[in-house]
Parts: structure tokens; C-alpha cells; sequence
């Protein structure tokens, strides 16, 4: 299972007050283990940062006078993430600004024709209603250590969110219930010759135990006025 968990930065709060991604973020999975594969950029969005965007993520103007424009990375971002879960902290803020980014390349495409989308906000709600649900309480009740984070950043936050989704939703992928093992391969088990076993050994109570226990049924039936396992 291929999963991709994904941040943006943005120059404010709102698309349709023309708001734009100045830097997105991605750490692949495979079947609940980072792969080391990543995604990041950082965008020239064509316009000024309002003021308490700057103060969240510290991502300056200036800094991305030289970076590319959205329409110069979409296509290995969309790439990159193609056919993957999608993992997103408050998916509507993120998936809102990169549709809304696409809209404005003139792309007739959405996220969600490239991807599913898994909201860790909403599972987080489900499973600690009335509670704070901001990455950072999360990192603090599941103990991922987010000390780097003293600004956001796309790519930061995303190795974090990754960290708190698989604490979230159990942190292992294999609960060694399968057959499988490094020394054990597909047609060795599945032609397991059962005579090879070792003979189950069998432990019998002696008769001071069995003694004791018929003591302890006697005890519970003079205390409750029945007992079950003396009926059976």
C-alpha cells in the first residue's frame, strides 16, 4: 500500500481572496514504513505573503523571488503522487489551495481524480472527541517528538503528521499473525508436512489439584447457591 503524506504553505488563509501555495511537502509510505522517497518544493506564488502567514512559516518573498511558479512543478508533483492515499492534517485548507491552483493554470483536473484523501483532523475527532486536535497536541499525546518544529514547514510538518498517523492508527503494519517468516517461503508452509510436528504435550492435574478445585466449586456453590461448572 502506497501512502503519501502531504503539507502546503500559503501566502494566507483564503484561495478565493487570492491566496496562493508557496511550498508543498510529501513523505511516501509503502505498506506503513517511510520509504525515504519525498516530494518538495518551494513556489514562487506571484504576489506578497500577508504578514501572520510570515509569522507561521517564515517563508519570505524574497526568498522566493527565484523559485519556480506552480505551473512549472505540477507535473511531478501529480506525478509523484499519483494513485496514492493522500494523508492530510485538515485536508479541506490543502486540498482547497491546490485545486484552486490548478484552476488557475487552467486545468480542468481536481485533486481527488489523482488521489484518495485520508483527513487526520477527522480521524483524530472520531477518536478523541472534545479534545485538541492540532498536530502539535497530537505530537504531544502520541510523544512524536516535534522539538524542530518552531516554525511550520511543508516538508517538516509532513515527516511529523506521518510520524502521529501511524501512532494513530495502531504504529505497526504486520501483527505477526501470518505464516510468513524470513526462513519460510510460500510453498513451504502451504505444504507443511504435519507428521513433522512435535507431539502436543499434554498436562494432566494431579489428584491434590483436582482436590483443591473441587473444593473451590464446592465453595462457590455454598456462597451463591449454584455453580455452573459442578452442573456441567
Amino acid at each position: 500500500m502506497r501512502q503519501i503524506i502531504l503539507d502546503t504553505e500559503t501566502t494566507g488563509l483564503e484561495p478565493s481572496e487570492g491566496h496562493r501555495v508557496i511550498e508543498i511537502g510529501c513523505v511516501e509510505l509503502i505498506d506503513r514504513r517511510l520509504s525515504g522517497n519525498h516530494f518538495h518544493q518551494y513556489i514562487n506564488p506571484e504576489r506578497d505573503i500577508d504578514d501572520g502567514a510570515l509569522e507561521v512559516h517564515g517563508i519570505s518573498g524574497e526568498f522566493l523571488q527565484d523559485k519556480p511558479v506552480f505551473s512549472e512543478v505540477v507535473e511531478e508533483f501529480l506525478e509523484f503522487i499519483e494513485g496514492a492515499e493522500v494523508i492530510i492534517h485538515n485536508a479541506p485548507f490543502d486540498i482547497g489551495f491546490l485545486d484552486s491552483e490548478l484552476t488557475l493554470i487552467q486545468r480542468p483536473d481536481r485533486m481527488a481524480e489523482h488521489v484518495r484523501i485520508l483527513d487526520t483532523l477527522e480521524l483524530a475527532r472520531d477518536l478523541h472527541p472534545g479534545q485538541r486536535n492540532s498536530l502539535d497536541a497530537l505530537c504531544k499525546r502520541y510523544e512524536v517528538d516535534n522539538s524542530a518544529r518552531t516554525l511550520h514547514g511543508a516538508l517538516l510538518d509532513a515527516e511529523i503528521l506521518a510520524d502521529v498517523y501511524l501512532a494513530m492508527t495502531g504504529g505497526q503494519s504486520d501483527l505477526g499473525l501470518s505464516f510468513e517468516s524470513p526462513q519460510m517461503g510460500e510453498q513451504d508452509h502451504a505444504h507443511m508436512d504435519l507428521a513433522e510436528r512435535p507431539a502436543l504435550v499434554v498436562l494432566t492435574a494431579n489428584e491434590e489439584e483436582i482436590a483443591a478445585h473441587d473444593a473451590r466449586l464446592h465453595e462457590i456453590q455454598e456462597k451463591s447457591g449454584r455453580c455452573l461448572w459442578k452442573d456441567l
